[in-house]
C-alpha cells in the first residue's frame, strides 16, 4: 500500500479485465480499468474527491460505487473488493453491480416534487435530464420528446469518427434499444412541440394533442445557419447536425471525388478532416484570414491550418462563395473550385422560438437563473438553447458543447426535483482532427493574454486564456493531465496558481 501516494492509481488486471486501483487517505478501492465512454485508461486520470476523472473527456466516476456522476460517461464501473493484509493490498472477487442508489436518497428528501416531467428535446440535455431524474428517484411519469426520428445518439460523433468511416453505426446510439421502456421514459420521437401554454401548464403536439405537466424542461437545441438560396440554388448543400445528416453526406461521398466545406468552424473543420480519411480532395472556404483564431488563438490556429495542408487540405481563406452550380463552388474572386459535394459549417442558432411564443424570456437563447430555471417557474432549459449565468465572468453565456449539454440536463433535472443546486460547470470540449485532439476547458469570448507553455507545433503545449490577469480557459494538445488540472483549478477558483506541467497522455 504504502507504494501508492494518497490520491495515486495503478493498472492492473483481475481475470483478464482491466481493473483500476486507487487510493484515498487510507482507503483503496478498485474498479473498471477503462472509461466507459470511449474506452481512456482511468490509470492516466486524476482522482479528486473521492472520484476518478477520465483523462480524454473528463467524466468522472464515484470510486465507492462505480457510479457514472459526471458526463459523458453513461454507465457504471466494474467494482472489486479489496482487502488489505500485512501491509499489501489484494483486489479478489468481483462486485455485482449496484442498483440505481437515487431512489433511497429521494425518499429521505423532504421536498415537494413534480407530478409530471415533460422534456423537449431528446439530444444531449433532455436525454441526460431523463436519465438523472430515475437515477435521482424521480418516480413520476417522464416524457421525452424529439423531433429527431432517431433514439437519442452521440452527436460528436456524427462530424468525427463516424463520418471519417472509422466508427461503425452501433456505436451511435447512446442506450440500449430497451432502456427507456425498461426505465418508464415515454420516448416520443419524431414530434414537434407546437406550443406551450405555461399559465395552464401543458404543451400542444403537432397533432394538436395536448399534455399537462409538473414541470418542462427545453432542451430544443440549435439549427444550422442556412444559406441564402440564391446562393445554392437548385443545388444540395449538405448541413451536418443529425444522424440522418451524417448518412446524407457518407453516401454522398461514396461517389465523390471532390468536396468544398463552407466555414473553418469546429465542425467544417472535423468534416474536412474526416472526408479527407475517405479519400476526397477537400477545399474549405472561410472569410477569416486564421481558422479558429477568434477561439483558440493563433499559435493554434496555426497548428490546425498545417495539419489539415499536411493531410491535402486546401485553404481559400479570405474568401465566400459567391455561386454554387452542380460539380462547382465559385469564390468571390472568381475562382472555379470542383465540388460534387458542398458542406456548410457556418454557425448555429438556438431553436428559441417555441420558447418566445410561449412568453418566456428570450435573449439570443432562452435566459435561465443560476438553477437553470426560466422567467416562468417550473419551466426549464438546458443546453445549446439556454444562456445562463457564468459564476467566473459574471456573463451571461450560452455554451454549444456536448458535454455542457448533457451536464446541464443533470442539474436540470435535480432542480426540477426541488434541489436548487446552481449550475456551476466548467465547461469542457474537445475536437479531435486526424490524429491530434485538442481538449478545452473554461470559457473565454475574449481574453488580452494568452501564455503558452510547450510547443505547439510538435503538438505538445497548454495554452492559457487570460482577461485582466485572470484565467478563463485553457487548451491542451498532447497535455491530457494538464487540462484535468486546469478543469479542477477552474473549479476552486484558483486558476491563477495553475501551471500547465510537462504532462503528456494518449489523444482519443
Amino acid at each position: 500500500m504504502s507504494l501508492i501516494p494518497d490520491g495515486g492509481m495503478l493498472a492492473g488486471h483481475s481475470d483478464g479485465k482491466p481493473v483500476l486501483l486507487a487510493r484515498e487517505g487510507n482507503d483503496m478501492f478498485a474498479v473498471g480499468g477503462q472509461c466507459t465512454h470511449y474506452g481512456a485508461p482511468l490509470a492516466l486520470g486524476l482522482v479528486v474527491g473521492g472520484a476518478v476523472r477520465c483523462p480524454w473527456h473528463h467524466a468522472s466516476f464515484d470510486l465507492r460505487t462505480g457510479e457514472a456522476i459526471r458526463a459523458p460517461a453513461l454507465n457504471p464501473l466494474a467494482r472489486w473488493t479489496v482487502e488489505q493484509r500485512n501491509g499489501m493490498v489484494f483486489v479478489t472477487g468481483q462486485l455485482a453491480t449496484p442498483a440505481r442508489s437515487g431512489a433511497a436518497r429521494d425518499a429521505a428528501a423532504d421536498r415537494v416534487v413534480p407530478s409530471s416531467i415533460i422534456i423537449v428535446g431528446a439530444g444531449a440535455a433532455g436525454d441526460s435530464a431523463a436519465d438523472t431524474l430515475r437515477r435521482e428517484g424521480y418516480p413520476g411519469p417522464i416524457t421525452l420528446i424529439g423531433a429527431d426520428p432517431s433514439a437519442p445518439y452521440d452527436r460528436p460523433n456524427l462530424s468525427k469518427d463516424y463520418l471519417a468511416g472509422t466508427a461503425p453505426e452501433e456505436w451511435i446510439p447512446l442506450r440500449a434499444p430497451e432502456f427507456h421502456e425498461e426505465h418508464g421514459i415515454r420516448l416520443l420521437l419524431g414530434r414537434e412541440v407546437t406550443a406551450i401554454d405555461a399559465a395552464g401548464k401543458r404543451i400542444v403536439l403537432d397533432d394538436g394533442t395536448s399534455h399537462r405537466f409538473g414541470a418542462l424542461l427545453l432542451a430544443t437545441g440549435s439549427s444550422p445557419v442556412q444559406l441564402p438560396v440564391s446562393l445554392a440554388g437548385a443545388r444540395r448543400v449538405h448541413y451536418l447536425r443529425t444522424l440522418a445528416d451524417s448518412r446524407a453526406i457518407i453516401a454522398a461521398a461514396t461517389a465523390a471525388d471532390s468536396a468544398v466545406v463552407l466555414g473553418a468552424s469546429f465542425i467544417g473543420l472535423e468534416v474536412a478532416a474526416s472526408l479527407r480519411t475517405r479519400g476526397l480532395a477537400v477545399h474549405v472556404v472561410a472569410p477569416e484570414a486564421n481558422p479558429l483564431e477568434r477561439i483558440m488563438g493563433r499559435a493554434l490556429s496555426d497548428l490546425v491550418r498545417a495539419l489539415h495542408e499536411a493531410h491535402g487540405v486546401a485553404f481559400h481563406l479570405g474568401r465566400t462563395a459567391s455561386r454554387i452550380d452542380a460539380g462547382t463552388v465559385t469564390l468571390d474572386n472568381g475562382e472555379h473550385i470542383p465540388a460534387d459535394i458542398v458542406v456548410a459549417g457556418i454557425g448555429v442558432r438556438p431553436n428559441d422560438a417555441l420558447a418566445t411564443y410561449a412568453g418566456l424570456a428570450v435573449e439570443r437563447g432562452i435566459l435561465v437563473d443560476q438553477y437553470l430555471e426560466t422567467s416562468e417557474p417550473g419551466i426549464f432549459a438546458a443546453g445549446d438553447v439556454a444562456r445562463y449565468p457564468d459564476a467566473r465572468t459574471g456573463d451571461r453565456i450560452r455554451v454549444e458543447h456536448w458535454v455542457v449539454a448533457q451536464r446541464m440536463g443533470q442539474t436540470a433535472a435535480r432542480n426540477m426535483m426541488g434541489r436548487r443546486e446552481p449550475f456551476d460547470a466548467v465547461p469542457f470540449f474537445w475536437s479531435r482532427h486526424y490524429d491530434m485532439s485538442i481538449r478545452y476547458v473554461g470559457h473565454a469570448e475574449r481574453w488580452d493574454e494568452i501564455q503558452i507553455v510547450g510547443n505547439p507545433r510538435n503538438r505538445d503545449c497548454a495554452v492559457t486564456f487570460r482577461d485582466h490577469g485572470k484565467t478563463l480557459a485553457v487548451a491542451t494538445v498532447g497535455r491530457d493531465h494538464a487540462s484535468m488540472e486546469a478543469e479542477v483549478a477552474l473549479e476552486l477558483d484558483d486558476a491563477e496558481a495553475f501551471a500547465p506541467q510537462m504532462a503528456s497522455g494518449g489523444n482519443a
